[in-house]
């Protein structure tokens, strides 16, 4: 049994038996494919887990970008399908300045000239966006947008040839209502009128020179034809580069024309806004300071320096206020600056601003106060405008006939010199001068008696001074103030011929029964009144509704006509090489007939043009009747540059007026082209006839002109020679003909465009076949009636 377990027990050769070293080596060769395995694992899932997190990171920044600025991974809309685009919100894809300018242009908008925003304006600008007005002839591109642009920054833009911008922010504009730029020229006593006709802005300029705060300031401005000159309009708009924001900050008015301005005024390093509303010889500054707001999207304000009372609490200093208020400009100041003395040369911010607000103002009066004036009303109201209060007394005891034009400045007065009178009687009741100035505005404008019982009231006057000042009183009117303080200067307009013979009786005269007799070298003239002004409105030929007293009838002539201040009268004659010859005449006495008003006047004798009659009649109109308006002309080639529609339509509407009147033969009418051939050089004038802030088109043309335009029949040559004067047609802003000369009535003649004191629209003076007429335009029939 045990050799057959033996056999049950294979042995093992040598062979088969395995050393104890071969036995180590076999077993450490897996342990190594391990190793290496699970580093190779290891390091996959490292990459893994770093790219997953750098893609997570990647993802997390672009969706921060695409929150807070989506312009920043545009470029991703490269890469991505049509329906992956990205959003980029509310910025547009960037545009080159010329693709920015054609879309414009595709809109019927019209681009400005680029602003600068900063040094380069490459960076950034301003862009003006315009519309053409419809049925314009003058300044038709209306603002009304700005548009501020930046330049890309984004890789894919910043390669390309040309500079890429976005739209950063815009502003609609859109211009102020007609009441508020009128308002200026009102007095304190006249109503605002209910316009709302909105004005346009049609010029962007960026303010130069160092301003204040670190952004840019523009001024948006407009014009508005009145009468001789121009009112200018506008708004201040600020570009805040912080907030990437435009501001409109303020709105302005300048009724003389001026333009604001940054100035240094105040003690302080920053300038202020100066915005000049002066009216004649009244100055009116408007300051504005920049002043910090706790706003988020508008950080700054422009603030007023008003004369408002102030905290600081000093009586002289109100007083000081209170003159200055009134307009006493250089007395404040000269109080102001004892009073700063007084504190060591010290004054709270605010009462130190307002201070230089009234030397701004006083330097202004005393420029005007010390000019060499012709006429004594116009130095006595600079020196009563400047507290001169002595020195314009002198004025008007310098003569009886400077008393008595300055009678007439008194009466006009609108409660300026009477404000400033008694603002200067608060402050100091005693002063003789300044009782003798406000007892003689009393005595013009509610009669001597008023006057007299006012003065003999002051509890402090002295016999001397009382007796001083009724001197003064005396001086108005020998006979007393009741008759001239119901006159005003006369305003008369007519046609006037010389007479050889005068009936005394059939004249009324203030002192009748008086003999009318000549002087030396005088002649006798006789005016036809086509209009005058009766101190309230103008009336017009035939004076229908013209009832007379029976009882003192030529006084009441004299106070209505205002013959009484003014009795002298102009004779304007207009000799053969064009020119005007003006004779000064004496209105003597007044004769009423039935609707017709006639003057009899006394002066030199005039040249005699009566049987010519290519020349206008002799023209007679006293000195405050009328200014005469003379716009500036232009070509109509250069209006067409301006309106081209408009004048294709007025140069068709001519050329039918022409024909009906018989100064071009009858038929088709020629092609523009032609038209602008022969009439491209005409001159034209374009103004604000109807009052609607609209200008008119005005077309005066002469026989030579009519006679160019063709070979016209032996009939038209003829009557073109004995009808040898110019012919006027006017069309309105929507190319209508609201008057024209060429009419069947060839005696008819547009003579001149005028101004009427008081009366806001403009007026034609029209030339008939026996006399004048003045024609205004008449919004209800609208016509010139």
């Amino acid at each position: 049994m045990a050799n057959r377990s033996r056999k049950l027990k294979p042995k093992a050769s040598k062979s088969n038996q395995p050393r104890a070293g071969a036995m180590k080596r076999v077993a450490k060769k897996p342990q190594k494919k391990l190793k290496r395995g699970s580093w190779l694992s290891s390091m996959i899932a490292i990459a893994i887990i770093l790219s997953s997190a750098s893609l997570i990171m990647a993802f997390g920044w672009i969706s921060v970008l695409f929150i807070f600025n989506p312009d920043e991974v545009s470029w991703l809309n490269k890469i991505l399908p049509a329906w992956a685009q990205i959003p980029l919100g509310k910025h547009e894809r960037p545009q080159t300045l010329k693709k920015i300018q054609l879309d414009l242009s595709n809109k019927n908008q019209i681009f400005g000239e680029t602003l600068s925003l900063h040094e380069d304006v490459k960076t950034s600008f301003l862009l003006p966006v315009f519309q053409q007005r419809v049925n314009c002839l003058s300044d038709c591109e209306e603002l009304v947008e700005l548009r501020v642009y930046e330049r890309s920054e984004e890789l894919e833009f910043k390669s390309q040839s040309e500079n890429y911008y976005y739209l950063a922010t815009q502003l609609p504009v859109t211009g102020p209502d007609e009441s508020f730029v009128i308002s200026s020229l009102l007095d304190g006593t006249s109503e605002p009128q209910d316009i709302s006709i909105p004005l346009p802005l049609t010029e962007v300029q960026r303010f130069e020179g160092k301003t204040p705060s670190s952004g840019v300031w523009f001024d948006l401005r407009g014009k508005r034809q009145q009468g001789t000159g121009c009112i200018r309009y506008g708004y201040v708009v600020y570009y805040n580069p912080e907030r990437t924001n435009l501001l409109q900050m303020l709105f302005w008015t300048s009724p003389n024309g001026q333009l604001p301005k940054w100035q240094q005024v105040t003690g302080d390093a920053t300038k202020e806004l100066v915005v000049d509303q002066t009216v004649g010889l009244e100055p009116h500054l408007q300051v504005y300071q920049v002043k910090p707001l706790k706003l988020f999207l508008k950080p700054i304000q422009l603030e007023a320096i008003t004369l408002k009372s102030s905290t600081f609490k000093d009586s002289g200093y109100q007083n000081a206020l209170s003159i200055a208020r009134s307009g006493l400009w250089t007395p404040a100041f000269e109080w102001l600056k004892f009073i700063k003395k007084q504190r060591k040369g010290v004054l709270p911010e605010a009462a130190q601003a307002q201070m230089d607000l009234i030397r701004l103002h006083s330097q202004l009066t005393k420029i005007q106060a010390q000019k060499i004036w012709a006429s004594p009303s116009q130095e006595v109201l600079a020196d009563l405008t400047d507290g001169r209060w002595e020195k314009a007394l002198q004025v008007f005891e310098a003569s009886p006939h400077n008393a008595q034009e300055i009678v007439t400045l008194l009466k006009a007065d609108e409660k300026r010199l009477w404000n400033r009178t008694v603002a200067a009687l608060q402050v100091n009741p005693n002063r003789r001068e300044v009782q003798a100035w406000f007892a003689l505005i009393l005595a013009v404008q509610q009669g001597e008696e008023q006057a007299n019982s006012w003065l003999k009231a002051q509890p402090k006057i002295t016999k001397d001074n009382l007796a001083y000042i009724q001197g003064l009183l005396s001086r108005l009117n020998g006979k007393g103030i009741s008759q001239i303080s119901s006159t005003h200067p006369s305003q008369i307009v007519g046609t006037v011929q010389p007479i050889t013979q005068v009936t005394n009786t059939e004249w009324l005269q203030p002192n009748s029964p008086a003999d009318l007799k000549l002087t030396d070298n005088q002649v006798w003239y006789q005016v036809e009144v086509s209009a005058f002004n009766d101190g309230k409105r103008w009336l017009n030929f035939p004076f229908d509704n013209f009832n007379p007293p029976k009882i003192d009838a030529a006084k009441f002539f004299w106070k209505t006509l205002g013959i009484t201040s003014d009795p002298e009268i102009q004779i304007v004659v207009w000799l053969p090489n064009g020119e005007q010859k003006i004779t000064i005449a004496a209105i003597k006495a007044v004769q009423l007939q039935g609707k017709v008003l006639r003057l009899l006047a006394a002066g030199p004798k005039i040249p005699d043009n009566q049987n010519d009659v290519l020349q206008p009649k002799p023209l007679a109109l006293t000195n405050a009747a009328l200014e005469w308006v003379q716009p500036s002309p232009i070509t109509l080639r250069e209006l067409h540059q301006q309106n081209p529609q408009g004048v294709k339509v007025m140069l068709s509407s001519l050329w039918q007026s022409l024909q009906q009147s018989g100064e071009v033969p009858s038929g088709a009418i020629p092609s523009f082209e032609q038209m602008q051939e022969k009439l491209g050089d005409w001159p034209v004038q374009v103004i604000d006839l109807t009052n609607n802030a609209q200008p008119e088109i005005i077309l005066t043309i002469s026989p030579e002109a009519i006679a160019s335009l063709n070979q016209p029949t032996p009939e038209i040559q003829r009557k073109n020679t004995k009808q040898g004067r110019e012919r006027t047609i006017i069309f309105s802003d929507g190319n209508k003909i609201i008057y024209t000369d060429f009419t069947r009535n060839y005696l008819q003649r547009l003579s001149a465009i005028a101004k009427l004191s008081g009366v806001q629209s403009l007026a034609l003076l029209v030339e008939n076949a026996h006399n004048y007429s003045l024609r205004r335009w008449s919004e209800k029939n609208q016509r010139f009636e």
